[in-house]
């Protein structure tokens, strides 16, 4: 018995955000119907190289353990079909470009007036208030928009683009959030409610020490490559074959990480001997400690941190992520029943078992049968 079984949910969802939440509730044990629109179906589907069939391999990552149909949300009778859908729902959740489910009437107020006990679950770009809010917007733009990139790469760096989409990924996991916290309220008062997230403030809350500090102290932050802003050393650093991430985080960790490295002294050198002054001579202590690293292999420096209790790791490909034994160790990746894709699966486990995906992800309007014809 999975956590959601028995909890129905509508997605009328494309490219990202809106299909990963739909994803997590599915794998969770929701019942998810995917609406699309008959031509073509969630854009998404088109999204690669890699394809597997005729559909993205970001498809069918997405898209796994849902049933699809197929609606014209702009006609009248598919609409009113819609409705009869949502009447036994308990959450629905949309990503269309701002102001479509309002021009068809299918908007919060008047779903919620035929079925108040549904939660209604919208993704914007920019919010639902202000004046962007019908703004469309994918990953990259709330990247520059919401600061990401200003802060991401080395000072001298254009600004730089984080390769996840993570907006778009923490903002479906932001609506499964919002979805499970009404969910709970709903019990206490039989009602549902609207959840509003959106990408934009998804980066903002990235951002959010940066942007707490600008508030605070009126100072623009500058970018330190692959360093902390606030800890030292909290970096990567060169040895002498393959980089490697240490991560001495506090006082205690920099003496050990001094006396591994063979210089104990600098635990008691002033310039050193607390957090805040080695940030303030970032610079020195950096460069002493890639003078000594560049001296011997990375094997041999993570051989000798971890032995003396210093985080540390190396820096990985996604070939090194992948064959590394701690994935195995955790058995993260699923293989998806049908097309055989191996997917990362839910990163949560319930009693230490990580749920399977039910079922592949769906054929454009595969189960336009199995579900509208309980309705019609």
């Amino acid at each position: 018995m999975l956590p959601l079984a028995g909890i129905k949910v509508i997605e009328i969802g494309q490219a990202y955000a809106g299909p990963l939440a739909g994803a997590i509730l599915a794998d969770m044990g929701a019942d998810v119907i995917k609406v699309e629109k008959a031509d073509g179906g969630d854009d998404a589907r088109l999204w690669g190289p890699p394809f597997v069939g005729d559909d993205s391999a970001m498809f069918h990552a997405n898209n796994r353990g849902k049933k699809s149909i197929t609606l014209d949300i702009k006609a009248a009778g598919d609409v009113a079909r819609l409705f009869k859908l949502a009447g036994e729902a308990d959450i629905l959740i949309q990503n269309l470009r701002p102001g479509i489910v309002e021009d068809c009437g299918i908007g919060p107020d008047a779903m919620l007036a035929a079925n108040p006990r549904l939660i209604y679950c919208s993704i914007w770009a920019f919010g639902s208030q202000g004046p962007l809010k019908r703004a469309p917007g994918f990953d990259p733009l709330l990247q520059a928009y919401g600061a990401v990139m200003t802060l991401t790469g080395r000072p001298q760096d254009p600004p730089t683009f984080c390769a996840p989409a993570i907006n778009d990924a923490a903002t479906g996991m932001w609506c499964v959030i919002g979805a499970l916290a009404a969910l709970q309220q709903r019990h206490a008062t039989g009602r549902g409610c609207v959840i509003d997230t959106s990408l934009f403030e998804t980066a903002a809350s990235w951002v959010s020490g940066a942007l707490n500090n600008y508030h605070l102290t009126g100072n623009v932050p500058a970018r330190h490559g692959t360093a902390s802003a606030i800890l030292a050393p909290y970096q990567v650093f060169d040895t002498l074959d393959l980089p490697i991430c240490i991560a001495a985080g506090n006082d205690r960790l920099f003496v050990k990480c001094a006396a591994v490295l063979g210089r104990p002294e600098w635990a008691r050198d002033p310039r050193f001997e607390d957090g805040r002054k080695r940030v303030v001579n970032r610079a020195a202590l950096i460069e002493a400690m890639q003078d000594v690293l560049r001296t011997r292999r990375r094997d041999d420096w993570i051989a000798a941190l971890e032995k003396a209790g210093v985080p540390c790791a190396p820096v990985n490909d996604i070939a090194d992520l992948a064959r590394s034994e701690q994935m195995q160790a955790v058995d993260l990746m699923r293989t998806l029943p049908g097309s055989g894709m191996k997917v990362v699966g839910l990163p949560i486990s319930f009693d230490r078992q990580r749920p399977h995906p039910r079922s592949d992800s769906p054929r454009l309007g595969e189960h336009n049968a199995e579900v509208l014809g309980k309705i019609e």
